[in-house]
């Protein structure tokens, strides 16, 4: 079906500043990386995955400490070992980015698995919007652009910080997703929503931008984003929760939830609560593959002090 947006215009030039040229040599890197054999991907990003675990310290103890917070029941040894699991899967998923962003998928299409998604292509197609929501997985990227193979999606996403970044990524996204939307642009999102399109992003992250609320989150008060009730409110989409996870041999299973039941709610609250609690359920099902490196509890109630 067409949308009442259309293909999101072309980026401008890429940028040649001096100043983005050290930008462009490690993108070069990447690109290199991206197209190395799948097999040598895993066991290089296990590699890396260590080396982090070495010299990010200090993203490692944030880790630890999500760890001991949203996983009391675990022993510390078990703790331990799915903290090295994460740094692996950490590292492993650098790769998946860059193949994602830059490199051939038909490898990871022979053996995906895809399922639900259904329900989700029946709503574009009858010109109903839909919210894609996930959290932040390191197989976010890869596995967006697997399920972009059966339903065309636009995704809101936080801009890098340097402008040759920005454009090679943003490059290699709209290479399989329709169009790409930064945080703040609100106004085409919704627009994209309203013409039947489907929006895909992960609203669980402690930001300082956008109202947010405390939930729980694995049992813990975390302060998130309402951006899927304010969504589904001023665009009537259906929203879905979409999980996605590494499995042992490299494959990938892609799982989309039917879509929530009388959502939105009149209370944010409420609703962002049955968000964050599909991503828990997410985060359970593959709990190395999450970000626990992201100081996802740094604020808190009044009275409570930060764990980091």
């Amino acid at each position: 079906m067409s949308l009442s947006l259309p293909p999101q215009l072309p980026l401008p030039p890429p940028p040649r500043s001096p100043q983005q040229w050290p930008v462009w040599l490690g993108i070069g890197v990447l690109w290199l990386l991206a197209h190395l054999p799948w097999r040598l991907q895993r066991w290089l990003g296990r590699m890396l995955g260590a080396l982090l675990s070495v010299t990010l310290g200090s993203r490692k103890r944030v880790a630890r400490i999500n760890l001991e917070l949203c996983f009391p029941e675990l022993s510390e040894d078990e703790r331990a070992k799915l903290l090295r699991e994460h740094f692996a899967s950490l590292g492993i998923g650098v790769f998946e980015f860059a193949r994602a962003w830059w490199g051939n998928v038909e490898p990871m299409r022979r053996t995906v698995r895809i399922t639900g998604y259904e329900e989700l292509a029946k709503a574009h197609a009858e010109g109903r919007g839909a919210i894609l929501i996930s959290g932040h997985f390191m197989t976010l990227e890869i596995c967006g652009r697997l399920l972009c193979d059966k339903v065309p999606l636009a995704g809101m996403y936080r801009p890098h910080d340097t402008d040759a970044m920005e454009w090679a990524v943003k490059r290699g996204r709209l290479r399989y997703a329709q169009a790409m939307f930064g945080r703040d642009e609100l106004r085409p999102a919704l627009r994209w929503l309203k013409g039947g399109g489907v929006l895909w992003f992960a609203p669980d992250q402690d930001t300082l931008r956008g109202d947010n609320v405390f939930v729980p989150f694995f049992g813990q008060p975390a302060s998130s984003l309402t951006s899927t009730h304010q969504l589904a409110r001023m665009s009537g989409a259906a929203v879905f929760a979409f999980s996605h996870r590494r499995e042992a041999d490299g494959s990938y299973t892609l799982e989309v939830s039917p879509a929530f039941e009388d959502f939105p709610s009149k209370d944010a609250a409420f609703d962002t609560t049955r968000v964050m609690g599909a991503i828990e359920a997410m985060a359970r099902k593959a709990p190395a593959q999450y970000l626990w490196v992201h100081k996802r509890f740094k604020r808190r109630p009044p009275g409570m002090a930060s764990p980091y």
